[in-house]
């Protein structure tokens, strides 16, 4: 069993993080979104945040250590796109950690888990799968549908 529940957490890549399990309720009519749920996606959020911070400091470190001035040129090439392509993942992970420090603020303010367009509960497994979703299925399908319709 406790076998089964490891493979578990560690296919869901942002809990294996955090190093939680996935939220078991207490009971049926337990409260969505009570103090128990909010403190568990507290902890997903902030170890998330922590991760892609540190990502940030060793991709620092790493450009600094590695950066040497090649008389080759297609050396040179080379090592400036690998550092072109770090900064721009570094760059989307800096956008995620200010998502994260938004949702964050959502949780502490108990406005965490709920569609931003029509209020509806977002659901658990959801927010474990994706803790920084801000819309419910229906309204990120609509979202999706319309995107395409405008660029398609």
């Amino acid at each position: 069993m406790q076998e089964e529940q490891n493979r578990k957490t560690s296919s869901l890549s942002i809990l294996g993080i955090a190093g939680v399990e996935p939220y078991r309720q207490e009971s049926h009519e337990e409260e969505y979104m009570n103090e128990a749920q909010l403190l568990h996606f507290k902890r997903i959020l902030e170890a998330w945040r922590n991760q892609l911070r540190g990502e940030v400091g060793r991709t620092v470190s790493y450009m600094q250590d590695e950066a040497a001035n090649f008389p080759d040129l297609v050396d040179r090439a080379a090592q400036e796109e690998e550092f072109s392509l770090e900064l721009r993942n570094r760059e989307r992970e800096r956008k995620l950690i200010k998502k994260i420090e938004k949702t964050l603020k959502k949780v502490k303010n108990h406005d965490f888990g709920f569609c931003d367009s029509c209020g509806v509960e977002i659901g658990i497994r959801r927010l474990e799968a994706r803790p920084t979703a801000n819309l419910c299925i229906d309204c990120k399908t609509i979202a999706e549908i319309r995107e395409k319709q405008m660029t398609g």
